[in-house]
């Protein structure tokens, strides 16, 4: 289980429900509740997350004679 800070029971804890997201920057996070309160915690995981990349070969281009 990962942990992480809560901020309003003001100490570390596990993080319940764990859901790990990538955030709009294209880094990874996880996010879930305090099992005390149950207060959404987040937290920020190193590095980016893999993103696909599309096929190197161009797309046909069709031409109409006119």
């Amino acid at each position: 289980m990962p942990e992480g800070y809560c901020v309003k029971c003001k100490a570390k804890k596990e993080i319940v429900d764990a859901v790990e997201e990538v955030m709009k920057n294209g880094r990874k996070a996880i996010k879930g509740k305090c099992p005390t309160c149950g207060t959404v915690m987040f937290k920020i995981l190193g590095g980016k997350a893999a993103t696909t990349t599309p096929s190197a070969t161009p797309p046909s281009v069709k031409t109409t004679p006119e």
